[in-house]
């Protein structure tokens, strides 16, 4: 290969086919299809260890102390 050859220019990933298109419509077809190229991969977290945020259990209520001297103190403790 010499100096002056040049190498040949890539293929454009998208082309628009028909209609005319605004840069905005170009824009929210590029991203979309950006989002999916990238969902695609691996994913970002380790499905097996789930976090507590979604635990059920912590969407309940805790039980209230039993009625008598001190069970309002007891409140903080849990």
């Amino acid at each position: 290969m010499t100096g002056d050859e040049a190498a040949p220019a890539p293929q454009p990933l998208l082309r628009v086919v028909s209609g005319n298109p605004t840069p905005e419509e170009l824009a929210a077809v590029v991203t979309v299809i950006a989002v999916a190229a990238a969902a695609s991969g691996e994913p970002a977290s380790d499905p097996s260890t789930p976090s507590g945020w979604g635990a059920p259990a912590s969407m309940h209520r805790q039980p209230m102390p039993a009625p008598g001297p001190g069970a309002w103190a007891q409140l903080g403790r849990r």
